[in-house]
């Protein structure tokens, strides 16, 4: 049996009092070039946790921002990508922004861009056909109707990035280092486990902190049938000048680590604690250090891996 938990962060569950109304969601319009990296970077945002549409017409857009407006919608934060690929629907995109800003809804424009070698050479190397290539033409046939096509949306960008000489991995982080840094809470999701060793080590595990030199509140008979989630127990694991000393290094580590994971890339940390049965000294601490992390901002959801299997057992 698995105990698991999200923390809370006091609100009803679309967040807004009764009554209130939402405010307009973040947006993140993407566009440019094709072969530009247009499709590496909706999955950037997509792992970064927004809720993503690729090849959206530009006309759905107001309409998606309504829908997250909407009672009990947990959407709030959208990207999207708008390319010609729309055919005639993507000459409706400029009046779409226009449209936006008339009403108030903030967005972003990313812009991806590239030199002609570098789309033709990546066009050769996928075998695709450019999206603006009307019959007998060439691929820089293509890249030159499309500039042309994107000439003014490219001036309304907030934000171009030039992909030429970025590799995937770099182009990620580029976007994150413009969107992303400073919103850790909704960045990166952390997942805090408490597990038994007996039972084995978590798989999926990204860092694993083993808490069994602590004092062990099964040796005490009216704490043995307890759990680290009940007042007792979590008395006498933490009232301790050990555990005091040891939160506060592993709360430094964990601060430098986990901003860290994020700028790696990374957007799913599990945190592991152990003690021997996963039911007293690893489940008190696990729920300490989600605490930790939520103050931090981060997304914190809670796992009791072996907190009854003990109990079972006997």
């Amino acid at each position: 049996m698995t105990s698991e938990r999200v923390e809370e962060e006091g609100c009803p569950p679309d967040g807004l009092p009764e009554g209130a109304e939402r405010s307009a969601p973040e947006l993140v319009v993407i566009t440019g070039m094709s072969g530009a990296g247009r499709s590496q970077a909706i999955h950037t945002f997509e792992d970064l946790g927004y809720f993503c549409i690729d090849n959206l017409p530009p006309a759905f857009i107001r309409q998606l921002v309504d829908l997250t407006r909407l009672p009990g919608s947990r959407v709030r934060r959208i990207a999207v990508v708008c390319d010609v690929r729309a055919k005639e629907f993507f000459e409706e995109l400029v009046g779409e922004l226009r449209h936006l800003e008339e009403v108030g809804v903030p967005f972003h424009l990313l812009y991806l861009e590239a030199d002609d070698d570098t789309l033709v050479r990546r066009f050769k190397e996928t075998r695709r056909r450019h999206p603006l290539c009307a019959e007998g033409d060439s691929v820089v046939d293509g890249i030159a109707h499309e500039r042309e096509a994107l000439a003014e949306i490219r001036t309304r960008a907030d934000l171009i990035i030039d992909t030429s000489r970025l590799k995937p991995g770099e182009l990620r982080n580029a976007i994150r280092e413009r969107f992303f840094i400073g919103s850790l809470a909704t960045s990166l999701a952390v997942t805090v486990v408490s597990f038994g060793f007996k039972y084995g080590l978590p798989t999926d595990a990204d860092i694993v902190m083993d808490v069994r030199f602590l004092p062990n509140p099964y040796y005490l008979a009216d704490l043995r049938p307890r759990t680290g989630l009940e007042e007792p127990v979590r008395r006498y694991v933490l009232e301790r000048e050990q555990t005091a000393e040891f939160l506060e290094k592993w709360f430094d580590l964990l601060g430098t680590l986990a901003p860290s994971y994020l700028m790696e890339g990374k957007t799913h940390l599990i945190v592991a604690l152990g003690c021997t049965g996963g039911m007293h000294r690893s489940v008190a601490l696990a729920e300490e250090t989600a605490r930790f992390l939520g103050q931090l901002g981060f997304r914190v959801a809670v796992s009791h891996r072996d907190i009854a299997k003990d109990r079972e057992q006997r």
